[in-house]
């Protein structure tokens, strides 16, 4: 199924990560999403990945729209510059915010959260609850270990090859923005 594509939810660490080629493929994400006149959802941080894509995507003069849980947001880690900042009450009302307002899913380099937000989002497109795109943008190799998994998932039964083979994964930002958009023109 294509729809067409304005806003994408990336998921990506509060932290930056030991390997600045992490930080390298956020600003070259929200190049390439700038270019392709794409918006931004994300989890609403200041910090980390989050915070890098952000501020790339507004210097672009692109949208930014940021959900954030108000836990966090009282951490002092709300990102206070963006179009707009929607404060919520728990994580499970962000996810159910950020799948809403996007068109698709990537994950960046991150931590456990990341990984709980883009399986979530793949799971919900496995039982039909939306048709958009899901990816994985494996900078350095970061997710060879899970896309083995979800291989051997496949293969144990568990996960359709339909549905493994629906996942994108691409090395480069841009070939990411290229396959993400064939899916949903």
């Amino acid at each position: 199924m294509y729809m067409p594509c304005n806003k994408i939810a990336v998921f990506c660490g509060s932290a930056k990560g030991k390997n600045k080629d992490y930080k390298n493929a956020a600003i070259s994400l929200a190049k390439e999403m700038a270019e392709a006149s794409l918006d931004l959802v994300y989890g609403g941080g200041s910090i980390g990945l989050m915070g890098i894509i952000a501020d790339e995507l507004l210097s672009l003069n692109r949208k930014v729209y940021g959900i954030i849980p108000k836990k966090i947001y009282d951490w002092e880690v709300g990102h206070e510059h963006i179009t707009e900042l929607t404060v919520v009450d728990d994580m499970h009302e962000r996810k159910a915010k950020m799948a809403e307002m996007s068109d698709a899913f990537i994950a960046m380099p991150g931590g456990i959260g990341t990984l709980e937000e883009i399986v979530e989002a793949f799971t919900w497109l496995q039982l039909g609850y939306h048709h958009k795109p899901c990816a994985f943008l494996n900078v350095n190799g970061y997710y060879d270990h899970l896309i083995q998994f979800f291989d051997s998932m496949v293969v144990e039964g568990f996960l359709k090859q339909n549905q493994r083979d629906g996942l994108i994964i691409a090395e480069r930002p841009k070939h990411l923005i290229e396959i993400l958009l064939s899916k949903t023109l």
